[in-house]
């Protein structure tokens, strides 16, 4: 996975105790219990963690089901406080029973994307088998990780892949010309996939009328911090390489949870 290198609003101490970095083992429920926002306590939480972490920036406070902390919510991360904000836990709350990391669900839901708001006129398609499953992917001509997810991808049938074009330049410099080289040629699905067998890129100079700015920009705006991530319809974003197995049971996650949705507006 390549990453990019941008400032964080908050850097947190690198060295903490076993109790801070380790895993927080909760003994909850099977199922999470949704977690209830106490206005005034939430109110009073934010104000002393920002007073306190000069320069944080925080977008949520919700009080969990466990041990009587609040969820805080920052850029880029969530954290555990006390009601008086005098504590801080950093790393993950896990299930005992069930063994799920229920941080990196609840991060999961809260950074969902609106799918019908993607620009898909900034990506390239692909339409596998009947296409009936969608997928966006944010990649990097020349991550390696991009490259093995394209080989995953060879297995997965009857599905859309959306591609949008996100060289990190700081990492790979070349990456943006070789993704307008690819934008601008005749067949971009043909062009890509010729690249990433052979390495061949097309027969033009990439001076057409291309998205690589504007898919740089929507990808700082959705906070896509590696290549490749994937997007999947119910608004989940999951980076990294995933194998062709784990790309199936996000499939099946996501049309669980949008079935759900449109139950319920029923």
């Amino acid at each position: 996975m390549t990453f990019p290198t941008r400032p964080t609003p908050l850097r947190l101490a690198a060295a903490c105790t076993l109790a801070a970095c380790g895993l927080l083992l909760a003994a909850a429920p099977s199922a999470q219990t949704p977690a209830t926002p106490l206005a005034p306590e939430a109110a009073a939480v934010k104000k002393t963690i920002e007073q306190k972490l000069p320069g944080a920036t925080v977008k949520g406070v919700t009080k969990t089901p466990y041990f009587g902390l609040y969820e805080v919510q920052l850029e880029e991360q969530l954290i555990y406080t006390d009601a008086k904000a005098n504590y801080l836990l950093i790393g993950s709350v896990y299930d005992a029973n069930t063994k799920k990391n229920l941080t990196e669900l609840r991060q999961r839901e809260l950074n969902r994307v609106a799918w019908d708001s993607l620009p898909f006129e900034l990506a390239f398609k692909r339409v596998k088998g009947n296409g009936e499953r969608k997928l966006v992917i944010f990649s990097d001509a020349d991550c390696p990780f991009c490259a093995r997810l394209e080989q995953e991808l060879k297995s997965v049938d009857n599905v859309t892949i959306y591609t949008f074009l996100y060289p990190i330049d700081s990492l790979h410099p070349d990456a943006a010309r070789k993704s307008r080289m690819i934008w601008c040629s005749a067949d971009r699905v043909k062009a890509w996939n010729e690249f990433f067998a052979t390495g061949a890129l097309p027969d033009n100079n990439g001076d057409c009328d291309n998205p690589v700015v504007a898919t740089s920009a929507l990808g700082q705006k959705l906070r896509v911090a590696a290549t490749p991530t994937l997007v999947f319809a119910d608004g989940s974003v999951v980076p990294g390489a995933l194998p062709a197995q784990q790309i199936e049971s996000e499939f099946a996650q996501a049309a669980t949870v949008l079935a759900k949705a449109s139950a319920a507006k029923k």
